[in-house]
């Protein structure tokens, strides 16, 4: 359980830290452990070759400006396309390539107190099927083992990857509903995850159960601590820098 002492141990850094760096590359991941934070959050894919790649899109138009599809491509291509996200960025970042799983499995090796969610994106599950990407992402993860969730939108996979691997899972919720919560009893994930635009507006309790809630998509200290006072354990941000400043500078009053 983090400690709510310390700001750090509550924070997830949404594809790293998204804000200041090109999102899901190794400047952003390193950018974000160094600040201290202790939970990361990333995507795979697999490329046409079955290696696991952390990309968000499963086309490069957003990233890397090129209208292709990443999932077509072999990781031999991949790791030499620069993904600086020039339309956010510009030419800053140029030349910060995909990195594969296992280079950002190697970079967590050197932060043992850090827990990295990793997201199986729903077009590689349907591309390559579900049992393929269960199976390369885990046996990636197993130096890492102790330190990985797996989460993603597809329950399904979740339910495979713990019978099969043993690592702890995350279902991100499409909707906060009567119909997700008896979901969520029945497989009882380690953590549910959720927008915090998806809650109800009334400030009504999460749901209680066997999991820890982390929400996403937050930017504020106001928006953290409403969110924390309705059960929330962890909060998910793109703004790291700024949403860890504002919490550290809290706590101290």
């Amino acid at each position: 359980m983090p400690d709510p002492s310390d700001p750090a141990t509550r924070l997830i850094a949404h594809r790293g830290n998204a804000f200041e760096f090109p999102e899901n590359t190794l400047p952003a991941m390193r950018s974000a452990l160094e600040l201290g934070v202790q939970h990361i959050e990333f995507d795979v894919h697999l490329s046409a070759d079955g290696v696991p790649i952390v990309i968000h899109d499963d086309n490069l138009q957003r990233c890397a400006g090129l209208d292709r599809d990443a999932l077509a491509m072999n990781w031999q291509t991949l790791q030499s396309i620069s993904v600086h996200e020039p339309s956010r960025l510009g030419e800053r970042f140029i030349g910060t390539c995909i990195p594969s799983l296992a280079e950002v499995v190697a970079l967590i090796t050197q932060y043992p107190h850090a827990t990295a969610f990793v997201e199986l994106k729903r077009a590689s599950l349907r591309r390559h099927g579900m049992e393929a990407v269960v199976q390369q992402v885990c046996q990636l993860l197993l130096p890492v083992a102790a330190q990985a969730v797996v989460i993603s939108f597809d329950l399904e996979s979740l339910i495979y990857t713990r019978s099969t691997a043993h690592l702890r899972t995350g279902w991100v919720l499409s909707e906060y509903s009567a119909q997700a919560r008896g979901s969520a009893e029945a497989a009882q994930p380690d953590y549910l995850i959720c927008n915090q635009d998806k809650l109800p507006a009334d400030e009504s309790p999460l749901w209680r159960g066997p999991w820890q809630w982390a929400l996403y998509e937050i930017s504020s200290c106001e928006q953290a601590s409403q969110l924390i006072s309705r059960g929330a354990q962890l909060l998910e941000t793109m703004q790291v820098r700024k949403l860890l400043h504002e919490l550290q500078s809290t706590a101290n009053l």
